[in-house]
């Protein structure tokens, strides 16, 4: 409804102003620009585009304004322009007004989060009145610290284990590279291959058990080849394992067991990782002032804000491991074969109790027929709760060799009733457990539209790897053509391309799947940050969330706001006391200044703590110092007997250099306190910074205007300037 309202409002107005400018020749520039702005903001509103329509509606009264008579046509420009930022400040900062006044009044919690996307819904189009239309539509809000309102607690606990796992499981590629080079199977300089690896298991099995995520055993086939771990071999690891022999009937086995002090250096850096992954992540996410501290083998992560869905995407941003991995499938063995056998017969209890079914296909570069199998979910089940059950299932009832390992990717499939593509459940992949090229190894990481044929309005992201991985990569695809390449993110298979050719120049890409353009958009977004932050060394395993009241007393907190509310007061009382009207000018200034870094700040999504207050109390003070000065100048041209308008003019020449002089060396303290400093600190330096920009720009060109408006248009001799 209300962009109905907008369409004919500013149609009509479009149709009037190009009469206006057809009939009034000394205004067609500037009316002929309203008008344009007019049909503009008319058509976006017709599409349903809320910042378009925003944009160019503002733009209206900004060239009204130019077609008035007032002076020369750049101080109209200039001071249209001002209107517009005024606007443009009102729209911002209204939906945080609303929600701090009256605590979310579009929020219901106790609407599913079903009901509330379609209440958000009709809400961004319009459907319940004009207030709650804008609202909707502008995402962002600036909200209280958690000094000064709270928000909300997550507690993550770092998987430990994992990382010991992740630390063993890389020696036990490091030990069958060194045996397979030992027995003179490849090169010095070589890595093994599938065909290598294939050769080495004739005479050495190498097994990691599960249930001691530290050891590694090595079985020789033959007594005489355990020779080959001699001082030489063992130099590589006995800085991390311990490393024995078996007597007796055992002389054929070597194991390395990794050492306690190994272990806990392991979880410590597991747990300082994490953190400071957690921290960019966090960073690059805006200005939340988060506050992310360690305890023991968990993280705890403190966000300030009221808004349950967004934290809890948030969160999920947060808490994604990102552990990407490139990995070959074994398509030449029919690893689901026997159990998908059992079931055709009916003889799977487990596969009926769970919902498996088993799937056949011919795997590119392979032949024969192999089996997979699929977990459907059930009504009501997530994908996540899905995937973790047919995991469950895999442990229970197959056998994984060490060297392989099963995973997944989604099970899409088309709802005829709506036409989307829908999430049904997981098929399974069975791969060889070695990552042929790993997520550390990747150097940038970024969004963009995809291009191929057919990628119209999809969405995917761009990897390019470091000289490692660019080499990896070419080797590998250069010696699997025709086979398929799994890209797996936190064991879920994103895509599993066919490779076409060898590929060269150290690039690769992950599309998003088949979902709405808006849904492959969000998560192309979401992988792009995780993969810059980098992965987190372990799995961080939900603990528990709650909200918290602020972290500064009421009384603080009312000391706090009244100190700032003295301060500007004080100002204000001084300007006007010494300089008149000239100081309500300058009083005028600031306030304005105060609304243009609300709006910024507000944009950024930022969270206004008392540090933050502090900035802007400074940059007040900065703006009134630099007014200061102009009225000083001023104050003096006209005690050596110069007109007013000369001595605005040699007022704002003269003082130009220091105000510039003194904005740009606090702008550079801002910048260095932005760079090395963290939550309030930082959010201290970017109020700074805003405050320095605005501050000038108020300062410098908006009291200007009104300067040149009293004795310019209103032509006085004698300015009030105390």
């Amino acid at each position: 409804m209300s962009y109905t309202y907008l369409q004919f409002g500013f149609g009509g107005a479009a149709v009037l102003l190009a009469v206006a400018a057809y009939a009034v020749k000394s205004k067609r520039g500037a009316l002929g620009w309203a008008a344009a702005s007019a049909l503009a903001a008319g058509l976006a509103a017709y599409n349903q585009v809320f910042w378009v329509t925003a944009v160019f509606g503002m733009m209206v009264p900004w060239a009204l304004f130019s077609a008035t008579s007032y002076l020369d046509s750049a101080w109209r420009t200039k001071v249209g322009f001002c209107i517009y930022l005024s606007c443009a400040a009102a729209l911002c900062i209204y939906p945080t007004y609303i929600d701090e006044r009256f605590d979310r009044p579009d929020q219901d919690p106790s609407f599913t989060p079903e009901q509330q996307a379609e209440i958000d819904a009709r809400s961004k189009a319009g459907e319940f009145g004009f207030g709650r239309f804008v609202r909707a539509n502008i995402p962002f809000r600036l909200v209280r610290g958690l000094d000064l309102k709270g928000g909300f607690r997550v507690e993550y606990v770092v998987d430990v284990q994992q990382a010991i796992k992740d630390r063993r499981d890389r020696a036990f590629d490091t030990v069958r590279t060194e045996l397979a080079r030992s027995f003179k199977i490849i090169g010095d300089d070589q890595l093994p291959n599938v065909e290598n690896l294939e050769k080495l298991a004739e005479r050495v099995v190498v097994t990691k058990p599960r249930e001691d995520v530290g050891k590694i055993v090595i079985t020789f086939k033959d007594e005489a080849d355990v020779a080959v771990v001699n001082d030489d071999f063992k130099k590589a690891f006995t800085g991390e394992f311990g490393i024995v022999q078996g007597g007796g009937e055992k002389k054929k086995i070597v194991t390395f067991q990794m050492k306690k002090d190994a272990q806990d250096e392991y979880r410590k850096r597991a747990v300082d990782e994490a953190k400071q992954t957690v921290l960019r992540r966090v960073d690059t996410l805006g200005l939340k002032e988060a506050a992310v501290s360690p305890r023991g083998d968990s993280i705890v992560i403190e966000m300030p804000g009221t808004d349950d869905r967004s934290f809890k995407e948030i969160v999920d941003i947060v808490s994604q491991t990102a552990r990407l991995e490139f990995k070959l499938p074994d398509d030449d063995a029919d690893f689901f074969g026997a159990m998908a056998q059992q079931a055709d017969a009916g003889q799977c209890e487990s596969c009926t109790a769970e919902g498996i079914v088993f799937g056949r296909e011919n795997a590119p570069g392979y032949q024969g027929i192999k089996s997979y199998a699929v977990l459907r979910k059930r009504p009501g089940e997530s994908m996540k709760a899905a995937r973790e059950r047919f995991k469950l299932w895999v442990e229970n009832n197959l056998e994984v060799p060490d060297t392989h390992q099963v995973v997944y990717g989604k099970e899409l499939r088309m709802n005829e009733d709506t036409g989307e593509i829908e999430e049904e459940g997981w098929r399974s992949y069975y791969v060889f457990s070695k990552a042929e090229v790993t997520g550390d190894q990747i150097q940038a990481a970024s969004k963009s539209a995809d291009s191929s044929p057919g990628g119209l309005g999809r969405w995917q992201v761009n990897l390019e790897f470091d000289a490692s991985g660019a080499s990896s990569f070419e080797r590998i695809t250069g010696a699997n053509v025709g086979k398929r390449f799994l890209i797996i993110l936190d064991e879920a298979v994103e895509s599993a391309p066919t490779i076409q050719s060898k590929i060269s120049g150290g690039g690769a890409r992950i599309t998003m799947g088949q979902g709405s353009t808006q849904d492959q958009l969000k998560n192309a977004e979401k992988l792009e940050l995780v993969l810059k932050s980098g992965a987190l060394p372990a799995p961080l395993d939900y603990k528990g969330m709650q909200k918290i009241g602020p972290s500064l007393g009421q009384d603080a907190i009312l000391q706090g706001v009244k100190g700032a509310a003295f301060g500007f007061g004080a100002i204000f009382v001084i300007m006007i006391v010494i300089y008149a009207r000239a100081g309500l000018i300058a009083n005028v200034a600031v306030i304005f200044n105060l609304l243009l870094q609300m709006m910024v700040l507000t944009m950024f999504g930022a969270a206004l703590t008392l540090p933050g207050l502090a900035g802007l109390a400074l940059t007040a003070g900065i703006a009134v110092d630099a007014n200061v000065l102009i009225n000083e100048r001023i104050r003096d041209e006209m005690r050596a007997g110069k007109s007013a308008r000369q001595a605005v003019d040699i007022g704002y020449d003269r003082a130009f250099s220091a105000i510039i002089d003194g904005h740009v060396t606090t702008l550079i303290s801002g910048i260095i306190l932005f760079q090395y400093g963290t939550g309030p600190v930082k959010g201290f330096a970017v109020t700074l910074m805003i405050g320095m920009i605005t501050s000038l720009f108020t300062a410098v060109i908006c009291t200007r205007l009104v300067f040149d408006w009293v004795v310019r248009w209103r032509k006085v001799k004698q300015i009030s300037i105390g």
